[in-house]
């Protein structure tokens, strides 16, 4: 109500973990059950608080081989934390006991790259709770309870960062990663191909020097996963499909059992995709922002544009996901201008407020008050 801090916890450091140059350590948000909180840090792993600072539990995650460093965040099912880390090798989804931080089930992911995509639950009709990840070239959806995969589909980009939406009996799943647009895609060689000509030694794996291609040197850093120094069959196969794979925004029939790619894939959207924000249904309307103040309105229904033009006044970078209330669409750049907007195909801009800081975090809604986290500050503002 008043924005006065309540209490302060500093955590200290086991390592020093790689990140994005626009990220930090603390780029995930926290979740709460409204008597206790559970962060996730890049450089730690999961603690949890109460409400009145006491530490409950922590939990060390480990090293984690991510160059950009965390950009999920843990979400809450029950009594059930999720958290899922993709990097580029070791990815895991873990399921552990929100009271005492132990583990429940782990569950390995070895054909997922890195990622930065938050889980979503989804709560089928007559059925357990599941979870759906958006990851590296699949989607997945697990069972809560025991970490079990039901469904899947396949045929979606590398290294997602956006969050699923899910409306009704779709989930849309936005992906984008450079050098995957329409058009780009290449055939990549099998591995037994490539080492015929390439592995001098024949160990069965390739050097930088047995390489010897100036494109495939520059991709060095995305074909050993590992930083083993060798690129091998899996970090092969997974280059293989970053480059067969496309950008796309995809609406995603929910549910089913075992591989759902030919069956659920309603639609597909290619063109003006954003990098980070996830979109934003909104009353039968799907919305897009992305760099530059590009927003698109898509029919919810065929994946048809309706709209497509800049916010003017908001132009830039986007890393906060748009959000709707009350009748407005908020749309917020990293340059802390925030577009307020009246939705529908017709779209159009009804205000610009400048927040003159930075911003990369998604504003929060919460009893009438809008909360906005610049770089410095954090903002609560309500009618009076």
């Amino acid at each position: 109500k008043s924005g006065k801090e309540q209490w302060r916890k500093t955590i200290p450091r086991p390592r020093t973990a790689d990140h994005h140059k626009s990220s930090t350590p603390a780029s995930s948000s926290p979740v709460t059950d409204g008597e206790n909180v559970y962060a996730l840090f890049n450089d730690f792993g999961v603690i949890s608080y109460d409400s009145a600072g006491n530490e409950r539990w922590r939990l060390d995650l480990g090293p984690i081989n991510n160059p950009f460093g965390i950009g999920t965040s843990p979400v809450l099912a029950g009594n059930t934390l999720l958290v899922n880390i993709d990097a580029e090798s070791g990815s895991f989804f873990l399921g552990l006991d929100k009271d005492t931080g132990k583990r429940k089930w782990r569950r390995e992911r070895p054909d997922f790259t890195r990622g930065f995509s938050t889980p979503v639950i989804y709560k089928p009709a007559n059925e357990p709770q599941q979870v759906l990840i958006a990851g590296s070239y699949s989607l997945v959806s697990y069972a809560v309870e025991t970490g079990e995969p039901i469904w899947w589909v396949n045929s979606l980009t590398w290294q997602l960062k956006p969050t699923p939406v899910i409306h009704g009996d779709t989930v849309y799943v936005l992906g984008w990663a450079g050098g995957s647009d329409e058009g780009a895609q290449e055939n990549v060689p099998d591995f037994p191909e490539i080492l015929k000509t390439r592995d001098t030694n024949k160990d069965g794996k390739l050097t930088k020097e047995e390489i010897a291609d100036d494109r495939l040197t520059k991709d060095w850093t995305a074909m050993d996963l590992d930083r083993s120094g060798f690129v091998e069959a899996r970090d092969w196969k997974m280059y293989q499909r970053r480059k067969e794979v496309v950008n796309a925004v995809n609406a995603i029939r929910l549910g089913g059992r075992g591989d759902m790619t030919d069956k659920s894939v309603k639609w597909r959207y290619y063109k003006s995709l954003p990098n980070v924000p996830s979109p934003l249904y909104y009353e039968g309307v799907l919305y897009l922002t992305k760099e530059g103040g590009i927003m698109t309105a898509l029919d919810a229904v065929s994946g048809k544009v309706l709209k497509q033009g800049r916010l003017t006044g908001a132009l830039g970078d986007y890393y906060a996901s748009p959000v709707a209330a009350d009748g407005r669409i908020y749309a917020t750049s990293h340059e802390g201008k925030v577009a307020v907007i009246k939705p529908g195909a017709e779209w159009e801009i009804l205000a610009i407020n400048p927040m003159n800081e930075a911003v990369n975090a998604t504003p929060a809604f919460v009893d009438g008050r809008i909360f906005i986290r610049t770089h410095g500050h954090l903002y609560c503002f309500a009618n009076q």
